[in-house]
């Protein structure tokens, strides 16, 4: 984030999105960036256009980060699609978006690189794009602009947006993208010419270069042909890693400091899938399944937990189940992680995967949810679509997991298959209703089984048997979403659905060519952003962006395609013949079971050579060790330290303590960007330092343990304070002494956050909260953004006349209720200091508090947006 825009951070929500520093971050000297001495010679942005706590969520984000870095001359950074306040702030001081780590502005990169994960992102990558300086048509970009890169599943068929874009790559990045960089590297170092780099790209194998082919239409709008403009490349191949194991993981992944949509340690123990299940684009285009070696997974997620301090590990592929150890995997976390309180969780699991072993090894720490995916109502449509699976196998697998304790389950489904009917749509709401009878006779004491049922509307996606289908229209699918919602509210299932209309734009451009990036450019220009959030999505926008570029966008999606169509991506090649898609289609309207490939013949799809692209599995025979993995903080033996001024004690923990638990009262400030965190996102930070400390916390019973931590008291957002208070309680086991609290924490802290002090105290003595004082402030008016310049005479007359005023009535607001409050005995002091700067003392009350910036509100006639911008330091706080 550019400097001038820091200060203004109070402003927007959830201002930590924007701030960087987090765990281990990566941030390179870009101080002799350009220069002969430099050894960066390359900027690359990695982007992610959704918020900061959704792609923070993507694993492959935190696997090119590492891999990037890990490269001397490279310097990978972030970036994020800001919040439409954030936007707004951009535009209003003419600031740049930048990346996060060292605030490059985007035109100033040498490669901007998105992953394309959903089609509505597609207006936010233009929105992120203006807002950092570079051209959004690739035909108007020149050799010093970045090279814009895409890839992710998208990518796949990325023609509507492919007048945005460089180039592309499809399939894996883990060993094209450090050749990517070489090229753009070694273009520039020569004087190469923009397009001269792009066609070196296009001789490495994954890279899609759209300027090199030109596409022809029919009059009826149907594609003519797709024309290869360079020698040699006519068709684009998929970059395929033969041999996960063969690569990293992200020993180090980035710590979000906002919580981040899937907040825990992902871990991909499977790449691919070969069940076939013939709408699943995924199954196809990350075709062939190689699974990770079990013991590397093990040893990863050993050294992954010391440097992250999760308390959650989720265990990632297409389809978790079926990787083939994955019993053995489990028990073997278990008989560690069990100790250390680190829960483990699966994905969606396919109905027949889910073992009694597996959900009572993940019982043992805390119940995660559960998501089965029967995908359709009826048997007869599951076997449509290659889901080999019975209602009474769902039914029994459902019945285990209520038995062993959980009381919820999820369930998704789609509607609009090919061949569905109404009453195989009426199927979802009797088969679930099957599933939550079930729940009811499983012996859960009482409780009423909650089943959620989830639904979507079927997308035709590309390089599926299915592309020539086509797509429910709006009204239909409406309907039919409708017949599930009336049946699960009779039946008391929890229901909920993905928006039809929201569906139906996702089909036009996962369906689309070129011809739709005047759609996406008019709706950017008309305020789209963020269209896969429903609060955001905006119809008649788009509606109204198809009608003025004169596209009728039921021509992607509502007709059936000959079989001899051209697509708009069939000179792109993901290693499943069109052939076998055709055949598999026919099977479908057949009714006739494809069996997985992995334990049956080989299909023939065409993926593998079976040579180097061959299915990798580790099957129940395989030599596996199968012993626990160790756990353990990364940071243990440092000697301990006096801090602040408070004695940080040599005691031993056991010393004047319960045999188990001991408690220990920490100090600390909370200085610089951390002061933008949340007090939910603190304790998140705290609590994960104190797991890489190699500290055993105490935990709370019930559901959802959760770590023993008490605050003295919630720190406003933006404000820094020299003095916090914490209490902890630890496991007495370990010994340690206070010295060692504060060391070993230091050491595992984000910048930012430092302990001052530690000491022992009794379980039985009285919580922070019921002991706090007063807490003492320094308020600079001269340091505020709004530019202040108030003369110290006038600032001595304001407050004089404020302090002789007998009630001072304040609107506080407080968990989003107006309250009046009288602040006028809640102020102890107040005083001008040196430098246009004020003393204030706020004393503690029963009642509503008030926090400095109220007072700073009143005092000075400023509204609450003006009073957020000034700075203010806590600087103690009175314990009685």
């Amino acid at each position: 984030m550019e400097k001038n825009v820091s200060p203004y951070l109070p402003l927007v929500k959830k201002p930590g999105r924007y701030i960087g520093g987090e765990v281990n971050s990566i941030k390179k000297d870009l101080s002799t960036a350009g220069t002969p001495s430099s050894t960066i010679r390359l900027t690359f942005g990695l982007g992610f256009p959704d918020v900061y706590e959704i792609g923070m969520s993507h694993l492959g984000m935190q696997i090119l980060y590492q891999i990037l870095n890990s490269r001397q001359d490279v310097a990978c950074e972030r970036v994020f699609a800001p919040w439409p306040d954030m936007e707004a702030l951009l535009r209003e001081k003419g600031a740049l978006l930048a990346t996060i780590e060292s605030g490059i502005p985007l035109r100033e990169l040498g490669i901007m690189g998105f992953s394309l994960q959903y089609e509505l992102s597609y207006t936010n990558v233009l929105n992120m794009l203006a807002l950092g300086g570079i051209p959004l048509y690739g035909r108007d970009r020149g050799d010093s602009d970045p090279i814009v890169i895409g890839g992710g599943p998208c990518v796949f068929n990325p023609e509507p947006v492919a007048d945005f874009f460089d180039c592309f790559l499809l399939g894996d990045g883990e060993e094209a993208a450090p050749e990517i960089c070489d090229a753009v590297v070694s273009g520039r170092e020569k004087g190469l010419g923009r397009k001269d780099i792009l066609e070196t790209l296009s001789r490495i194998e994954g890279v899609y270069v759209p300027m090199f082919f030109r596409v022809a239409y029919r009059p009826d709008a149907t594609v003519e042909k797709i024309e290869p403009l360079l020698e040699g490349y006519d068709r684009v191949k998929k970059r395929v890693v033969a041999d996960l194991n063969k690569i990293p993981f992200p020993s180090r992944p980035v710590v979000p400091f906002v919580q981040a949509v899937h907040d825990r340690l992902s871990v991909e123990i499977a790449r691919g899938c070969t069940r076939g299940c013939r709408f699943c684009q995924a199954g196809m285009i990350q075709r062939p399944l190689r699974e990770r070696d079990p013991g590397t997974v093990l040893k990863y997620i050993r050294q992954a937990l010391g440097e992250t301090g999760y308390e959650e590990v989720s265990l990632l592929s297409l389809s978790t189940g079926d990787y083939s150890r994955i019993e053995g995997l489990l028990i073997s976390l278990m008989a560690v992680l069990e100790g250390e309180r680190i829960a483990v969780s699966f994905p969606s699991m396919r109905v027949g995967t889910l073992s009694p072993g597996i959900a009572s090894e993940i019982k043992k720490v805390r119940k995660t949810g559960f998501t089965l995916a029967p995908e359709a109502g009826s048997e007869r449509l599951r076997e449509v679509i290659n889901k080999g699976i019975e209602a009474k196998a769902l039914i029994e697998e459902a019945k285990g997991i209520f038995t062993l304790g959980w009381r919820s389950l999820k369930l998704y489904f789609m509607v609009g298959l090919p061949t569905e009917t109404d009453e195989d749509v009426m199927d979802i709401a009797r088969l679930s209703k099957e599933v939550m009878d079930a729940g009811r006779h499983s012996g859960l004491a009482g409780r009423r089984p909650e089943v959620n049922v989830s639904a979507a509307t079927f997308i035709p996606k590309p390089f599926t048997p299915f592309q020539w289908e086509p797509q429910l229209s709006l009204d239909e699918a409406q309907r039919r979403l409708e017949l599930v919602r009336k049946q699960s509210v009779r039946d008391r299932l929890g229901f909920k659905w993905h928006s039809a209309k929201m569906s139906f734009v996702e089909g036009v451009f996962s369906r689309g060519d070129r011809r739709l990036s005047c759609v996406i450019m008019r709706a950017f220009e008309k305020g789209a952003r963020f269209d896969g959030w429903s609060e955001e999505f905006n119809w008649e926008l788009w509606m109204d962006a198809f009608r003025e570029e004169g596209v009728e966008p039921s021509f992607y999606t509502g007709r059936r395609r000959p079989d001899g169509e051209v697509f708009p991506w069939d000179h792109l090649d993901c290693g499943v013949t069109k052939e076998h898609l055709l055949k598999e289609r026919a099977r479908s309207l057949q009714m006739t079971y494809t069996p997985d490939c992995r334990t049956a013949r080989c299909t023939d799809c065409g993926v593998c050579d079976h040579r180097v692209i061959k299915n990798v599995t580790f099957n129940k025979h395989s030599v596996f060790d199968g012993q626990p993995v160790g756990y353990a903080g990364r940071h243990s033996g440092l000697a301990g330290e006096k801090a602040g001024g408070k004695d940080a004690g040599t005691a031993d923990l056991s010393a004047n303590q319960p045999a188990l638990t001991v408690r220990v009262r920490f100090c600390f400030s909370k200085t610089g960007a951390i002061k933008y965190l949340s007090h939910l996102e603190l304790s998140s930070v705290v609590s994960r330092a104190m797991r890489r400390a190699g500290l055993k916390l105490k935990y709370s019973g019930g559901f959802h343990p959760m770590p023993r931590i008490v605050y003295a008291s919630p720190l406003p957002v933006g404000m820094e304070s020299l003095e916090e208070y914490m209490d902890a309680e630890f496991d007495a086991a370990e010994n340690c002494t206070a010295g060692e609290f504060i060391s070993r924490l230091n050491a595992a802290l984000a910048p930012g956050i430092k302990i001052l002090g530690a000491q022992f105290i009794p379980l039985q003595l009285p919580s922070l909260s019921a002991i706090m004082g007063a807490q003492k402030y320094l308020v600079f008016l001269k340091n505020s953004p709004l530019g202040l310049d108030i003369e110290p005479q006038k600032i001595d007359g304001l407050v004089r006349d404020f302090l002789r005023m007998d009630s001072i009535e304040v609107a506080v607001e407080r968990e989003g209720k107006t309250k009046i409050v009288n602040i006028r005995p809640l102020i102890g002091e107040l005083k001008p200091e040196e430098g246009s700067t004020l003393g204030m003392t706020l004393l503690k009350s029963d009642g509503a508090g008030v926090k400095p910036r109220d007072v700073v509100r009143r005092l000075l006639d400023l509204s609450s947006r003006e009073a957020s911008l000034i700075p203010i330091l806590k600087t103690g706080t009175v314990l009685r």
